[in-house]
């Protein structure tokens, strides 16, 4: 049987058709050209929040009240004001007012204790000098002479272990390089090389390793732990390095390497079990292998994703699916039932379905933007790990992301923008170590110069066994004089 006319082979009719495709085909492409293009401009030049309008609907209706939470937060500057230091100053009436100008009484009484005014001053910090002469005894037979004990110094230093405190800080909490700390120090009358800075820094460091060791190992014992990671320049062979961080009940350790491999991570953590919170890198498989932590994935990692797309058609509905999962943890801090039974049983009614939804979304948007186009990466990561991704909907004890370590990590952040680099292998480790200390203080409302300046003494003198009695979460102020 003879093929129709219009169906007969024809050379036309295939070029046609390989035309059509190309044009479909570069279509697409310049579809995920100005979606990248989009998205470039918006985090060169956009703002930075991700902040999305407030909520409404059915969402809206469900949520409790937030007044117990505001009392909480009213109650928490009441007490930080108790704590400030307080100068009570009476302020007398001018002698020319204190004649009554209708009778021309002179002798007015008081009312009450009088009107109190308010003001917050600045006392500007200060170093000072202190010379302690050790008084020296002797024998009248010649034979015993003794002297008053030295006071506690770093390794024979003329700097005072508070004065390490100090730089310690400055620079692992607050990002100050140490030529600027040094500008500061001259100011106030300290004048100190940025040379002997840096000495007293990593002399710190290496004596407070057994404690940066210490936090480590309850890290890698906890149940759940979470763990992310940055890039750091080291100086020496001009290479990217990397400072990871791991969190696990009240303390924050830092881990410094020269590469993104899987060994640190496999270090800390080694063949420990429970949940791990991190993205998908693939450095973190092998501690994530059978039998071995269980994978939880970050929601606002992916959200993240999709925002960078939120001008596509479609994607504002996934966005609108990840605000509500949130909402759903915030209703359980409301309601004071954060990381319990009830918590779970929240997640169950309310989170399970909002999460299905934004699979069925995840799905649909899949199947009309190409794989490559900003939406089509968000949804296929979705997509593609979507079991780490529903972890916490089985754990009460796990958020619905890995905030707590990019938020950790901004110290590091911070210092790579200011003192932009560290020296080499062993300097990013006595940095590392030392932000795990700090940044533990801080995690646990531990002032961290007054806890730097007392196991800098008692660190080589307590015993081993009782190490984590110097740890941030357990350390209590000595009761003995300054």
């Amino acid at each position: 049987m003879l093929p129709p006319v219009d169906d007969h082979p024809c050379f036309w009719r295939e070029e046609a058709r390989r035309l059509r495709a190309e044009v479909r085909k570069r279509g697409e492409e310049l579809e995920e050209a100005k979606q990248k293009l989009a998205a470039l401009e918006r985090r060169v030049l956009g703002p930075k929040s991700e902040k999305m309008p407030p909520m409404a609907g059915e969402v809206a209706k469900q949520r409790p009240t937030d007044r117990e939470v505001a009392k909480q937060k009213r109650r928490e500057a009441a007490d930080a004001k108790a704590r400030l230091e307080t100068v009570v100053e009476p302020v007398a009436v001018p002698e020319a007012e204190r004649v009554c100008p209708k009778c021309g009484n002179e002798h007015l009484a008081a009312v009450g204790d009088g009107k109190p005014v308010v003001q917050h001053d600045y006392v500007p910090g200060h170093f000072r000098r202190r010379v302690k002469v050790r008084e020296t005894l002797a024998c009248s037979c010649g034979d015993y002479i003794v002297t008053a004990p030295a006071p506690d110094r770093l390794d024979q230093s003329p700097y005072a272990p508070s004065f390490v405190a100090y730089l310690v800080v400055s620079k692992c909490e607050d990002g100050l390089p140490f030529y600027r700390l040094a500008k500061m120090l001259s100011r106030t009358g300290v004048p100190t090389e940025r040379s002997t800075l840096n000495d007293l820094f990593h002399r710190a460091a290496r004596r407070l390793a057994p404690l940066a060791a210490r936090v480590l190992a309850r890290v890698g014992q906890a149940e759940i732990v979470f763990a992310d990671e940055t890039s750091i320049k080291m100086l020496e062979g001009n290479t990217r390095a990397f400072v990871w961080t791991f969190l696990a009940d009240n303390l924050i350790g830092f881990v410094f390497s020269p590469s993104r491999s899987g060994e640190t991570p496999a270090r800390v953590l080694g063949d420990s079990t429970g949940e791990l919170m991190v993205d998908m890198y693939t450095g973190y498989n092998r501690i994530t292998a059978p039998g071995l932590r269980r994978r939880a994935g970050c929601i606002a990692h992916a959200r993240r994703k999709v925002f960078e797309a939120k001008d596509v058609p479609g994607a504002t509905k996934g966005l609108e699916l990840v605000r509500d999962l949130y909402v759903v943890e915030h209703d359980a801090r409301a309601l004071g039932i954060e990381g319990t039974e009830a918590h779970l049983e929240l997640r169950r009614t309310r989170s399970r379905p909002l999460m299905a939804r934004l699979l069925v979304w995840a799905r649909a948007a899949r199947r009309g933007h190409p794989p490559k186009s900003p939406l089509g990466k968000a949804v296929g990561y979705i997509l593609r790990n979507r079991k780490p991704l529903t972890r916490f909907l089985y754990v009460a004890a796990l958020p619905p992301d890995n905030n707590r370590s990019e938020a950790a990590l901004r110290r590091v952040a911070l210092g790579r923008k200011n003192y932009l680099f560290v020296g080499n292998e062993d300097c990013g480790e006595n940095t590392a170590g030392l932000f795990s200390l700090v940044a533990s203080c801080v995690h646990n409302d531990v002032e961290p110069i007054a806890y730097l300046t007392d196991v800098l003494v008692r660190v080589d003198t307590h015993p081993n066994h009782r190490i984590d009695e110097l740890l941030p979460d357990k350390w209590r102020p000595p009761d003995r004089p300054g």
